[in-house]
């Protein structure tokens, strides 16, 4: 029996980005910096904790608005901070959507393929389009999105 997806984000779900996002806050924004420090981020472990409950069911997907670019990165990151298995599947470095829109693009690709049970997102216009998509979705809320982010996600479609 195939199972059901578990869609999981990275930034503000799993990893703490807060301490570089002052990269983000300078003009022009330092995104060499912001996307080099984030083999540094610390783990929130309810996002851990809930991934690795997740993965007990589902096949998991980490769906990040990162660059493809990252990947090395995020695949170390995950597997040195006890995230369970999974297809990563991140933004294509020339693409320059808002997270909401680019999310929900795959998020649609991926229930072609069998059925998303869950979308897991820090990002509260991530959740809302992803719920007027039709998708179930749990809002973590443990990473609140900062003013800075939320900007670099839907404004700056960089992550």
């Amino acid at each position: 029996m195939t199972r059901p997806y578990a869609v999981v984000d990275i930034d503000g779900v799993l990893a703490d980005v807060q301490h570089r996002l002052h990269h983000l806050k300078r003009r022009p924004k330092d995104w060499a910096g912001f996307f080099g420090a984030m083999g540094d981020d610390t783990p929130y472990p309810e996002g851990i904790e809930l991934v690795t409950l997740l993965a007990h069911e589902h096949e998991v997907v980490y769906l990040s608005g990162r660059p493809e670019r990252t990947r090395a990165v995020t695949q170390r990151w995950l597997a040195a901070n006890g995230a369970p298995a999974g297809t990563i599947m991140l933004r294509p470095d020339d693409d320059r959507r808002p997270a909401r829109l680019f999310k929900i693009g795959v998020l649609r690709r991926l229930a072609g393929q069998r059925d998303v049970a869950m979308l897991v997102d820090d990002d509260p216009a991530v959740c809302t389009a992803a719920r007027a998509a039709g998708f179930t979705v749990y809002e973590a809320e443990w990473g609140r999105p900062d003013p800075t982010l939320f900007s670099a996600q839907e404004a700056d479609g960089r992550t």
